[in-house]
């Protein structure tokens, strides 16, 4: 390829960090020269649509409709993504076949007013506009008020500074990879709060045909990273999730078995049902489809009017 590799990604300081790492392990991988790479950034509608629940205008589509039209336009070669914001389907002709090691899944919280959840003051103002946050925590502190809370890391930061509201929550995912781990007041453990699917994990996407960029990415792929990946987007594609949906799916590696939580809820908490599977790697898709079967027939029609 004699023109620079193009990347294209949303123009936030996080995506600009995750695209720069994708960048520096393909540059490693295969002994690039300096400027054999160019990062592109789109804004996406979900950019300019900051006051609002992306529930109510459109969902997870909307960060990343511009970045794949460019695919499809060939102005760029590839996209990095986080993968708690895609879709469950692709649009036809594109693929993500290589992903990153996963980073940290869980949730920071992040207050200058308490230690932790439990220790919020009542009927403390609550910042989020994910309804899986949201959802959660009211299972466990109902008298929390929740108030909308968008933006990126920094505008996030900035409005619990002024007040807007006592705590939020990030992924500590991002925190990490901003540099800014300190932020974080109290990183709440997985097994307490199941975070969103595929929290923490980097995916690339490219045109199908294109197999002179899937060479390129083959070494950066993380295998096993992908194998719970596959879990946890089969179990939301299962349940028709998107971000109008309180769910959340947290899948392991360990010893040679997949582990995998999954749970829904209803938007104000007071119901919640989880599901747990066991089983072997080869079966990583399969155990997501099975933990979201089994939370239909908890949930029955009931359940899923609430979303």
């Amino acid at each position: 390829m004699q023109r620079p590799i193009r990347i294209g990604t949303r123009g936030s300081d996080l995506a600009l960090a995750q695209a720069n790492t994708v960048a520096s392990l393909i540059t490693k991988a295969h002994h690039l020269e300096e400027g054999a790479l160019e990062i592109v950034p789109i804004k996406t509608s979900g950019d300019l649509l900051q006051e609002q629940r992306l529930s109510e205008v459109g969902g997870k589509g909307l960060f990343t409709k511009e970045i794949e039209e460019a695919l499809y336009d060939k102005r760029i070669d590839m996209a990095v993504h986080s993968m708690k914001d895609m879709p469950t389907e692709l649009p036809p002709g594109l693929i993500i076949d290589c992903v990153l090691e996963r980073e940290d899944p869980r949730d920071a919280f992040i207050s200058p007013a308490a230690r932790s959840i439990e220790t919020l003051p009542q009927g403390a103002k609550f910042g989020t506009s994910s309804l899986r946050r949201a959802a959660q925590i009211l299972a466990q502190r109902p008298d929390l008020e929740i108030v909308q809370f968008r933006g990126n890391v920094g505008t996030r930061l900035k409005k619990l500074e002024d007040g807007v509201a006592s705590a939020t929550l990030l992924a500590m995912a991002g925190l990490n990879r901003l540099g800014m781990p300190e932020v974080a007041t109290d990183p709440v453990p997985v097994e307490k709060m199941i975070p969103a699917v595929a929290q923490g994990i980097v995916g690339i996407e490219r045109r199908v045909e294109d197999e002179e960029i899937a060479h390129i990415l083959s070494p950066i792929h993380h295998v096993e990273t992908a194998i719970v990946m596959a879990a946890e987007r089969t179990f939301l594609a299962a349940l028709d999730g998107s971000c109008r949906t309180p769910l959340a799916a947290h899948a392991v590696y360990e010893k040679g078995r997949i582990r995998f939580r999954g749970q829904i809820l209803t938007p104000d908490g007071k119901i919640v049902h989880t599901a747990e599977r066991d089983g072997s790697p080869a079966l990583s898709a399969a155990l997501g489809a099975d933990a979201a079967s089994e939370l239909k027939a908890k949930g029955g029609p009931e359940f899923f009017a609430t979303w």
